[in-house]
């Protein structure tokens, strides 16, 4: 249940094989970039003496304005560069297309009520809908269209009511991860006074009788500081409707521990509220439990010490289900029961070689979404643990957004690949699987071949990656090729459908993405493979992906691009700087650029559960000798890199990507473009509206493609 914590073508690219430039022009684009000021800023740390002389780009970029001049400088020497490209226009016109389709989430029944999200083609934002019944008429409820002039104003998370009469939502602006919370009234559609403020990573629950519902929130940030000062503090308050955020009750906080996050979600029954608590991003969590109808809502500690993974499935009176890693690196299910003083957790199912991803109970079935190779398999058990067999699943991708109860016989999942879009199917224990939504694709996904390959990395250890392409395409002498990868904190990185991926592949290019360690495909001891002191594995497997492509013929030495976000910014940052000869052009998206000083803001203290900590001498040694910002040097012919932010990233913050290309732009680092393209009124990326993200990935694409010799139609 834990909910916590994205045709054929008539005009556009061409489809056929590409044709190699002999020599890519790049280079004959003419450059200046901006002269950036560097500030006298040595800082001595276990004996090194560490110079940052950009410390001044760490300021916030709505609050300091030098920085917003250099921003602006910045943006009109990549705005020009661009402007320059081939096939620019032709990207954007094929994504444009390729985005146009139906994209649904599950539907979440309340009072016989279905609500779910649709985005379609054209749209900025998802709208919510409602429909009277699984097979009633459906209307609108919430358009985001409406809430700003620019679509950067995204609705977030909602929630109905259990009688499915009111409806909590939250609204994100500018891509930021604050929320702010409405209460809107479904019969009439009016939105009531409710409104509360600095809400952030977050569930919302309904409590019995709607009186109120519970959410997790930050004290607010002193004036100037919210997208840049530490969270800390965070708490679960109890709202009541009707009544001012002041008022709001507080439910489970631990001022003895700041550092601690707090989500709260309610078992389908509506008997339990269980609290689950976390100190950084890494899998290990107390779980605290409320009895709803207990006077003065009394905690009741579950599971302590912060030592294992724990995941509440659902729960039935006094039994709850869980997925947990004690004793079992890739989960197993357990229950416990409530009613005795100290519970005892049993398991139903054990531990296999596959890895528990998601799990849902459907009446009396439990259904377990396990990760295969990095690919998914649906398996049906009883609620006694008894095998019943498993689901078949239209082909390798990726099963999501498991939503069911144990009140219900019908529950739901999404199915995509990385040549399908999402399809939501409808699941019940006696009736054949059915499909309760899919979209009318823009392109014929039979025209378009994934395969998996397994690759050997640096140390032996055997990785898998997926190869999309379109089918029939000569490959004899390779085609450029996008490698995409994240690797850390135990995220999956499955098959997935993006349209700017496939306008890609469309235009004759080949996608990769290669399931590094430190990701979640192969359970605990996968992500222990790449974090902390293992984090040079990450790179080592990232590196080998680029010469395993190079040498089997797949990719021209000269014709292998990059790509990775947050994390996977810094994934490109690293093995950029350590391996400038095997990449001709590298996209580092919102990346983790300083890693002696990542901990420093919002959201970044989380994170040293994946890097370590930088006041601590040997994660201070590990990390500085990755740290892309700190492993630029002088005199390195460093391939083409462009670097992307937004002023509104509050999750990484911008100075983190402002520095790492000051100081690439300052070397005598070749004669290939190094430019930043930073995006205004966004964040970390969701919430983002479909025409920004067509603007930024056509920009990105025309720029990868032309260091690489993908030649675009125009």
């Amino acid at each position: 249940m834990r909910s916590l914590t994205i045709l054929t073508l008539a005009m556009g690219l061409a489809a056929t094989s590409p044709a190699l430039a002999a020599d890519h022009e790049n280079k004959d684009i003419a450059l200046t970039y901006p002269q950036t000021k560097t500030v006298d800023v040595v800082e001595e740390q276990f004996g090194e003496y560490i110079s940052d002389p950009y410390r001044w780009l760490e300021n916030d970029v709505r609050e300091d304005p030098e920085v917003a001049e250099w921003v602006k400088a910045q943006n009109a020497v990549t705005d020009s560069y661009l402007e320059k490209l081939e096939g620019r226009e032709a990207l954007a016109q094929s994504m444009e297309q390729l985005f146009d389709f139906d994209d649904l989430s599950v539907p979440v029944e309340a009072g016989g009520k279905y609500f779910y999200e649709r985005k379609s083609g054209g749209q900025n934002q998802a709208i919510l809908y409602v429909r009277e019944g699984a097979d009633g008429e459906e209307r609108v409820l919430i358009d985001p269209a409406d809430w700003s002039s620019d679509g950067a104003t995204a609705l977030a998370h909602w929630k109905p009511s259990g009688d499915g009469s009111l409806l909590v939502y939250a609204v994100q602006d500018g891509g930021s991860d604050w929320r702010t919370l409405k209460v809107l009234d479904v019969e009439t559609g009016e939105v009531k006074p409710d409104t509360v403020e600095w809400v952030k990573f977050t569930d919302l629950v309904w409590m019995p009788r709607n009186f109120g519902f519970l959410y997790s929130r930050f004290p607010e940030p002193a004036e100037g500081e919210a997208f840049q000062s530490l969270n800390a503090d965070h708490a679960v308050y109890l709202h009541l409707i009707g009544q001012d955020q002041a008022k709001d009750i507080l439910v489970y906080a631990t001022p003895d521990q700041p550092e601690l996050n707090h989500t709260a979600e309610l078992t389908s029954d509506k008997e339990w509220v269980v609290i689950t608590s976390s100190s950084g991003t890494d899998e290990r969590y107390e779980i605290t439990l409320i009895k709803v109808d207990s006077p003065k809502l009394e905690t009741r500690k579950l599971v302590s010490g912060f030592e294992n993974d724990w995941r509440l499935i659902d729960g039935v009176g006094d039994t709850l289900y869980f997925t947990t890693n004690k004793d079992a690196p890739r989960l197993r299910v357990v229950k416990t029961d409530l009613s005795v003083e100290e519970p005892e957790f049993t398991e139903l199912v054990p531990e296999s070689d596959a890895v528990v991803n998601d799990s849902m109970i459907v009446g009396d079935r439990l259904v377990i979404s396990y990760l295969v190779d990095a690919k998914s398999q649906l398996s049906i058990f009883g609620l006694d643990g008894t095998a019943l067999g498993a689901v078949d699943l239209p082909g390798p991708g990726q099963v999501g957004s498991l939503s069911g109860s144990i009140k219900s016989d019908e529950g739901f999942f999404t199915f995509q690949s990385y040549n399908r879009p999402t399809t939501v199917f409808r699941y019940d224990p006696v009736s054949p699987l059915a499909i309760w939504a899919e979209p009318s694709l823009p392109f014929d996904p039979e025209t378009v071949e994934v395969t998996q390959r397994f690759y050997t990395s640096k140390d032996g250890t055997q990785i898998p990656m997926f190869l999309v392409h379109m089918k029939g395409q000569d490959l004899s002498k390779g085609a450029p090729t996008l490698l995409y990868g994240y690797g850390g904190f135990n995220i999956s990185i499955l098959p997935q459908y993006k349209p700017v991926w496939m306008a890609w592949i469309k235009a004759g290019g080949v996608f990769a993405s290669a399931n590094l360690r430190g990701g979640g495909e192969y359970g605990k001891e996968w992500h222990d493979g790449g974090r902390l002191q293992n984090k040079q594995n990450v790179f080592d497997d990232f590196i080998a992906a680029g010469e395993y492509l190079i040498a089997e013929g797949l990719t021209p030495e000269d014709g292998l691009a990059i790509e990775g976000r947050s994390n996977g910014g810094l994934l490109v940052g690293a093995v950029t700087n350590q391996r400038p000869d095997l990449f001709a052009a590298g996209h580092a998206a919102v990346g983790v650029m300083d890693m002696l000083r990542f901990d420093r803001f919002t959201a970044g203290r989380y994170w040293v559960d994946d890097y370590g900590y930088p006041n601590k001498e040997q994660d201070f040694k590990t990390l500085l000798s990755y740290s892309p910002y700190h492993n630029l040097t002088g005199g390195v012919d460093y391939p083409a890199v462009i670097v992307s932010t937004a002023d509104t990233d509050d999750r990484v913050v911008p100075g983190h990507s402002f520095k790492y290309t000051a100081r690439l732009q300052a070397l005598n680092a070749g004669d290939n473009p190094h430019l930043i393209r930073i995006e205004t009124r966004a964040g970390h990326g969701s919430g983002k509206p479909t025409d920004k993200v067509i603007e930024e990935y056509s920009d990105i694409y025309a720029f990868l493609a032309q260091a690489i010799g993908l030649h675009l139609a125009e």
